[in-house]
């Protein structure tokens, strides 16, 4: 096990070597670290993860949270102001769209997956991941207007999902008698707790960051160490009153982010400590998920995965962008970026936690399998497509005059070498 770990670390240590130089080969951390993954682990069995379910539910489970929380804490509402019917339009209309086709789709296409198994399916596989497409988020061809709005989509859609996973979870565990007939329910009340006292948890905690920052009781080195604390503190306490962590942590993460006042070497730090975790789920995912996963691939299975990539995602987008002012090759842009990423996986991770019934061989497979093909498919068009949809790209795309539009900030992309900084005067979106 020592020699695991090691290796482990290892491969971070050379990552940050070279992460730069494979910029140019259009290779992120989330590729690597997958195929390294599959390679070192299923291929070769030099990578020997024996890891128990319970540790990696843990690690799946404390990743999830720092990349609710800090998605949610770097928001800046005053920035995201001038776009705010775009954002409103893709997460208040496309999103629910996108669950509820991939939904209806997983019931169809998808053998023994119904109810309850088709909601987790369409609401695990609705986040998107921006990191997938690093290559595109910080090309300068694109016009940062839109670079932004796939970007902030990115950085919230996982959050709003993340109370339908554990809702659909609930059920599908109450319908196999895994669990009590009133599951839902008490999913439903454990949502409501864990909002109200995550918003309860972050302004309070913002507030006195700010004020002992003022008063110079608290030192800046030590802030992000007790921010990141913070987000694992909100998590635990609501599930010690009965209150859903992951939830808590993101509604802690909005509050906290538009109270803090805190520098922003604060969040960046948390930042990168969460894309650590997350680059150790993609790991993980391609030594232990997916050789798992693909005994139980299916053309069905496969089938479900192009249509999510496709159908499911780009045909909300365009709905949801209809009267939005944006050309049809923008909305076409948009929805084919909508990669699927960290958020999936960790949902995929819990649910072969969640889940001790056949359920899990139905549904985790389509996750692992729809992850795996963006992975290919998003990484390998991500520089040919921007640089053609950017040479093309009318003004209107981009943004408001008299507007900066700075470099964006992308999840995981500290972990991968391609982190260009924050937004100034105020945290940026995922």
């Amino acid at each position: 096990m020592d020699g695991t770990f090691s290796l482990v670390l290892l491969l971070l240590f050379l990552w940050c070597l070279c992460s730069r130089r494979m910029e140019r080969f259009e290779l992120t951390a989330p590729a690597a670290f997958v195929l390294l993954g599959l390679l070192l682990g299923e291929g070769t069995g030099v990578l020997d993860l024996p890891l128990p379910h319970e540790t990696v539910k843990v690690l799946a489970e404390i990743t999830l949270v720092w990349v609710l929380f800090t998605d949610a804490s770097r928001l800046s509402f005053r920035a995201l102001r001038p776009e705010l019917g775009l954002y409103l339009r893709l997460l208040g209309i496309g999103l629910p769209l996108c669950v509820c086709l991939g939904t209806l789709l997983a019931a169809v296409v998808l053998p023994g997956v119904s109810g309850w198994a088709a909601l987790y399916v369409g609401a695990a596989l609705a986040p998107t991941d921006a990191a997938l497409g690093a290559t595109m988020m910080v090309n300068p061809v694109v016009p940062a207007r839109i670079r932004r709005l796939i970007n902030v989509e990115s950085g919230l859609n996982d959050g709003i999902a993340t109370p339908l996973v554990v809702l659909a979870l609930a059920g599908v565990s109450a319908a196999e008698g895994a669990a009590g007939p009133d599951a839902t329910g008490h999913a439903l009340v454990q949502l409501a707790v864990g909002a109200a006292y995550g918003a309860v948890v972050g302004l309070a905690a913002g507030w006195l960051l700010r004020t002992t920052l003022r008063n110079g009781w608290a030192a800046d080195d030590f802030a992000g160490a007790g921010v990141l604390a913070l987000a694992l503190l909100g998590y635990t306490s609501s599930l010690a009153i009965g209150g859903n962590g992951f939830v808590a942590a993101f509604v802690a993460g909005l509050a906290f982010g538009s109270t803090h006042g805190a520098p922003q070497r604060v969040l960046l730090y948390v930042e990168q400590t969460a894309s650590l975790f997350s680059v150790l789920v993609w790991l993980v995912f391609g030594a232990l998920l997916l050789p798992e996963a693909f005994g139980h691939f299916t053309w069905q299975t496969v089938v479900y995965a192009v249509l999510s990539l496709t159908v499911i995602r780009m045909l909300p987008v365009a709905l949801c962008l209809i009267g939005s002012g944006l050309d049809a090759r923008t909305v076409l842009f948009v929805g084919w970026f909508g990669p699927r990423g960290l958020a999936s996986i960790i949902f995929g991770l819990l649910a072969v936690e969640e889940l001790k019934t056949p359920d899990t061989q139905a549904v985790v497979p389509v996750v692992a399998c729809t992850v795996l093909l963006s992975v290919l498919a998003h990484g390998l068009t991500s520089a040919p497509l921007a640089n053609r949809y950017g040479k093309a790209a009318t003004t209107k795309d981009l943004g408001p005059a008299g507007t900066t539009q700075d470099e964006l900030p992308v999840r995981g992309m500290a972990a991968g070498g391609l982190h260009r900084g924050w937004r100034r005067g105020g945290a940026g979106a995922s």
